[in-house]
């Protein structure tokens, strides 16, 4: 008989979570169960998507993202909405499209996430480059500029 597990995010994430328009984010997610969803390009494409549609609507402003194979790293500037709204918006929006393409249905996104506010303008860029070289360190790409999943506001090297 197997088993069922109804994982809950921690209480834990949440202390000490500020969410205010203008100030910088990076949110790390992970898919249920570390399913590696996100190495069909499809999906992977589904929530860039809405990261993209997230930046057109004003909601947020993003500075760089990784897809990675089962989870997320993504820096942006919070614009008008809560970060926990942005949050579930991208994990609804996100799922609903990775459920159709795969013609599947289920939780694509575990619950809660992780969340970094990021008070020191000067690290921007740094932070943004520690996201860029997440599938590098994993072993997915040689360079920063070869993994397709991945995105950042400033140049990935120094001219």
């Amino acid at each position: 008989m197997p088993i069922h597990c109804v994982c809950m995010a921690s209480p834990a994430l949440q202390r000490g979570r500020i969410s205010a328009t203008g100030n910088c984010y990076v949110i790390t997610t992970v898919t249920t169960g570390r399913a590696r969803l996100f190495e069909c390009p499809e999906s992977a494409r589904k929530v860039i998507d809405w990261i993209t549609s997230s930046d057109d609507e004003g909601r947020t402003e993003s500075l760089a993202w990784a897809v990675m194979p089962d989870h997320l790293h993504w820096m942006f500037f919070l614009r008008d909405a809560s970060l926990s709204n942005v949050v579930r918006t991208m994990k609804s929006r996100s799922a609903k499209a990775i459920n159709q393409q795969r013609r599947t249905q289920g939780a694509i996104w575990q619950p809660g996430y992780y969340d970094q506010l990021q008070r020191d303008e000067s690290q921007f860029r740094a932070e943004a480059m520690y996201i860029m070289a997440n599938p590098v360190r994993a072993g997915l790409a040689m360079r920063l500029e070869e993994y397709p999943f991945a995105w950042c506001r400033w140049p990935l090297s120094d001219p």
